[in-house]
């Protein structure tokens, strides 16, 4: 909008030797003259929409221009060319750098300037804005402007404050769902469902909560709460007050329907007095199935209500077709008495969705299988292409890129594929693919021309998760190198820190906003980088986060905010928004979890007095509360602590939660005994599968005894979730394994579902139990190969078991035996490694690539590898890529051997797995070529055995410093290594003054 301004006061500038002093106001239109006083008093957007609601229904002329700045001179404002720049640029840094500033001016507008805002922004169907012979692409400015979570922050507040007075309740109600569906948690908060409308027409009322329905999930307990009490407000006001007692409900049928998912929040005594009528025809609604199949988050004792009074209105529960009605309804449904086959049928295939309800246990049980890809290409499809060898991709021919847009590819298979697909198509039909972008090489990028690359930029960028670090620096070094002045912001973070001294003043805003909109640890930044990173964020949110258009603004970085900038620099305003976000993040670390406790609890006072929503709300962070507290909670609200137990890690970042889960379930059935006879077991409590059920990995907490006194029954039923607790200990694994010898009886009848639901537990047998068992199966094997914590012998013993069960030996292996097998080819020995058939090697090579084996292991792997594809001297970057940790089995003459540009194509995997004394052999120039990502997974004893040279080089690596090859104009190539820092001097600061108009006029919303 303000570009348009702009161009409109050029225009006016231009036009200033036509204009002479006699002519007056009294020639301006009414609204024209009205914007020419907002220009004057510097209500840039109030003049703007004036002008934009005037020229809809007028012509602009070249006299009419003239009559404008006539009145500028008549009021003795005389606009000089660089003083209305500086007006313009002034007001745009204000305006789309302050969205706070905005919304105060968007409150500021009349009714009428208003309806234009909002009619050009949502309703309008231009694409283009035409003023004179000036042309605004509005279409794309638009979407920029939605792009931009302050900007849709401001358009929300406003929307509520001024649009229901403004514009028809339904035009609003759109409006509204428009900018939900952007960020419906930030912008929905409890105290803003306070100012929603409370009279609404009912088209416009319905619609809304429409729209409420479907961001139910996106946002928090306590606005779930808040917007069913406004439903519930609005419906109560429409219902007939004539026929209202204490005895009858405002929930009727047509309630209900619209309710949907929120009558999960309904009171107990409220689903009671439902008329039998109304909970009837509700059910006899054709899509009363489809609102019961979102009640996720209802309780046992709100759902038996429920089914109460289906029951009681007549329905006959063991009816087919009314077992399919009821929704989610039947996960609570206990009437199993008598029931014919049909209905079991039935009730069996509606309780699959009862996997999706919380607090319910889904069972499934995945097992990998590999086979032959030996038919065409085009026929295999999706994530199944990613199976297909390297060298099983050799052998086909008639490669197309249209191929490729269905296929999922392993990097190793598009640095092939890429290059193959290149000769014959344009970078546009490779990169629009997708999955080929993990195939451009540095080289590829550096050779691209300034428009091919700028052209195409876009489709790296959509697909930025898809980039190796390396190639994103790649990508960084070539913008700065063809438009510094354009650059992406978000690119600065993987060029040497010095580039970030130049993000100040006006860069702060598109910095910050570029870095939030992606994950920063996708580019692997170091330490030392990241921590410099972060302390330009701070320097541009002036030392603060103030309120939630600071949150906005930061996006994905709020997860890296250090510890001691949360506790002094974020306020309780912006906390209230934060807390959705921190839940999302990934890696914080305990200190920064400390802090955000300490936050919540001044933030929502005491834990004793918290509700359900709020408990809900700080979810995984109440494992970081004191045992009283969470006693506390535990004893009001045993449900919702059970449900957050069930998103938390492993017991040691949860110990204190997990432990209050589990004395919480057992004290609600202490009185349970087991049912075993045994002397040892009379009086111990026994495990029961409810308990199981509930306590997850708090099952933990289970001692030896009581897990040896578990009935037969319970074990049989359990056994797949008890072998998915990470934190039972040798001996309570032992014991279920006891439990197993007793309840199946002997290891030799075992079944490969029986060894295959084990899980960790399966850790326990001894190698003579292992023998024992029948192991015949590569399905088996493949489940066994996935746990961790095998010992060499243990290992050693499956692998022998494999063998002689299925009758095979090493040198009959097929592929898909050598990728079940997995792990477990880490026991092999040399001679084992050196039968196995070649081909058969070269199918599985990607797989056996992911092993952390041994280094002996991995050296005849990569014997085994040469065989494949030659000697590793002549490897190329597909290969490299498609070996992982094989490759940290080459020695030192062969390390030292390899080009400096195939370093950043070693697996980060591989890289950790070259011995230090190997490693050490590397020449400096190859050790600044690894990329950041290889760079940074350099071990600690890699680094000890480093000259002081090579250190220098690892962190040329580390920091991103540009190490390209590039065509010299006689066709020879020459290298660049090391900082290749700005132009010094004049040169740079204009490129930067360059920069900032380019941000101003490019790159923002406006």
């Amino acid at each position: 909008m303000s570009r348009l301004l702009k161009i409109c006061f050029l225009l006016i500038s231009v036009n200033h030797a036509e204009i002479t002093r006699s002519q007056n106001s009294e020639d301006l239109p009414p609204l024209l003259h009205k914007a020419v006083d907002e220009v004057i008093t510097g209500k840039y957007l109030n003049a703007l929409l004036d002008i934009l609601h005037f020229q809809s229904s007028n012509v602009w002329t070249a006299d009419m221009l003239s009559k404008v700045m006539a009145y500028f001179n008549a009021q003795e404002v005389m606009f000089t060319l660089s003083s209305l720049q500086m007006s313009i640029k002034s007001y745009l840094k204000n305006l789309l750098y302050q969205p706070r500033q905005l919304l105060s001016e968007f409150q500021q507008l009349d009714q009428q300037q208003f309806r234009t805002a909002m009619k050009y922004l949502f309703n309008s169907r231009k694409d283009r804005l035409e003023m004179g012979n000036v042309i605004l692409d509005w279409g794309k400015t638009r979407e920029r402007i939605f792009q931009s979570p302050g900007v849709n922050r401001t358009l929300f507040l406003i929307t509520l404050d001024k649009c229901f007075l403004a514009l028809s309740a339904l035009d609003c109600v759109d409006i509204l769902s428009q900018v939900l569906r952007l960020s419906a948690v930030n912008y929905l908060q409890p105290d803003v469902i306070g100012n929603l409308p409370n009279v609404l027409l009912e088209d416009a009322f319905r619609n809304l909560s429409t729209v409420f329905k479907d961001l139910y999930d996106k946002t928090s307990a306590n606005t779930q709460k808040a917007l069913y009490g406004w439903m519930k407000q609005m419906l109560q006001k429409s219902y007939n007050r004539s026929e209202f007692n204490e005895s009858t409900s405002w929930v009727s049928a047509e309630n209900l329907w619209i309710l949907g998912r929120y009558m999960v929040h309904l009171p107990l005594e409220d689903i009671l007095k439902i008329s039998l009528d109304e909970i009837r025809l509700f059910i006899s609604y054709d899509n009363a199935t489809k609102q019961l199949d979102t009640v996720y988050d209802i309780t046992p004792e709100l759902a038996q209500a429920f089914l109460e009074r289906i029951n009681s209105s007549g329905f006959d529960m063991r009816n087919t077709s009314t077992i399919y009605r009821l929704g989610l309804l039947v996960c609570f449904y206990d009437d199993m008495e008598q029931m014919d086959a049909a209905v079991a049928r039935a009730l069996l295939h509606q309780m699959i969705k009862c996997n999706h309800l919380r607090g319910f246990q889904a069972e499934v049980q995945k097992i990998a299988a590999s086979g032959d890809f030996s038919s065409s290409v085009k026929d295999i499809q999706g994530a199944f292409f990613k199976e297909i060898s390297l060298s099983g991709l050799w052998k086909q021919t008639e490669y197309n890129s249209s191929m490729m847009k269905e296929k999922e590819l392993r990097r190793s298979q598009a640095l092939y594929l890429y290059e193959l697909l290149s000769k014959k198509n344009y970078p546009v039909d490779l990169l629009s693919t997708g999955q080929l972008v993990k195939g451009v090489t540095c080289q590829v990028i550096e050779s691209m021309g300034t428009d091919i690359f700028l052209n195409n930029f876009k489709f790296f960028e959509i697909n930025l998760h898809l980039l190796s670090p390396y190639q994103v620096n790649c990508l960084a070094w070539k913008f700065w190198k063809v438009s510094s002045a354009s650059i992406p912001p978000f690119l600065l973070l993987v060029l040497p820190t010095e580039y970030l001294e130049y993000v100040s003043g006006p860069l702060c805003v598109p910095f910050i906003g570029s870095l939030g909109k992606i994950e920063m640890d996708l580019f692997n930044p170091s330490l030392h980088k990241k921590n410099a990173v972060l302390q330009k964020v701070q320097e541009c949110l002036n030392g603060s986060v103030a309120d939630e258009y600071d949150v906005d603004l930061l996006g994905n970085l709020i997860c890296h905010l250090p510890p001691d900038f949360l506790h002094d620099r974020m306020s309780l305003k912006a906390m209230a928004t934060a807390l959705h976000q921190f839940k999302l993040c990934q890696e914080l670390s305990h200190e920064q979890k400390t802090e955000i406790k300490y936050k919540l609890l001044e933030l929502y006072g005491s834990p004793n007095n918290w509700t359900a929503e709020t408990t809900l709300d700080v979810g995984p962070f109440i494992a970081l509360l004191s045992k009283a507290e969470l006693n506390a909670l535990a004893e009001k609200f045993p449900g919702t602590i059970l449900q957050i137990a069930k998103t938390i890690g492993p017991i040691s970042s949860s110990e204190e939660l997990l432990s209050t889960v589990f004395e919480s379930v057992s004290n609600a059935t202490a009185d349970t005994e087991s049912s075993l006879t045994r002397p040892d077991c009379m009086g111990t409590r026994a495990p029961s599968s409810d308990e199981i059920i509930k306590l997850a990995e708090a099952n933990v907490f289970w001692s030896v005894q009581e897990l040896e006194c578990m009935d037969a029954e319970t074990f049989d039923k359990n056994v797949e979730l008890l072998g998915t607790v990470s934190g039972f200990n040798s001996s309570q694994l032992v014991a279920l394994k006891e439990k197993a010898k007793q309840v199946w009886g002997s290891l030799a009848g075992w079944k490969s579902y029986h060894i295959v639901s084990l899980g960790r537990i399966a850790l326990a047998l001894t190698e003579h139990e292992i023998e024992e068992l029948d192991l015949h199966s590569v399905d088996t094997i493949s489940v066994l190969s996935q746990q961790t914590g095998w010992t060499v012998t243990q290992a050693r013993s499956v692998l022998q078991g494999f063998l002689e069960d299925s009758g095979q030996a090493i040198s009959t292996l097929k592929s898909f035996d050598l990728v079940g097998l997995g792990a477990i080819l880490c026991a092999l020995n040399s001679t084992e490694i050196m039968s196995i058939k070649t081909a058969e090697f070269s199918a599985a090579i990607a797989r056996i690539g992911l092993l952390f084996c041994s280094t002996p292991v991995l050296r005849q792997f990569k014997v085994m590898t040469e065989s494949v594809f030659g000697t590793a001297t002549s490897w190329n970057n597909s290969i490299l890529q498609e070996i992982g940790t094989i490759a940290g089995g080459l020695n030192e003459d062969e390390l030292k051997a390899f080009d400096k540009n195939l370093m950043p194509y070693f697996q980060p995997t591989a890289v950790r797995r070259i011995p230090p004394e190997i490693f050490q052999a590397l020449s400096s120039e190859q050790i600044a070529n690894l990329g950041p990502e290889n760079a940074a997974v350099v071990t600690r004893s890699q680094r000890e055995h480093l000259n002081a040279s090579q250190l220098q080089s690892l962190q040329l690596a580390l920091d991103g410093a540009r190490t390209s090859t590039l065509e010299s104009p006689d066709g020879a190539s020459t290298t660049q290594a090391g900082h290749t820092p700005a132009p010094s001097g004049a040169p740079c600061l204009s490129s930067f003054g360059i920069w900032l108009c380019a941000v101003f006029t490019l790159h923002l919303p406006f």
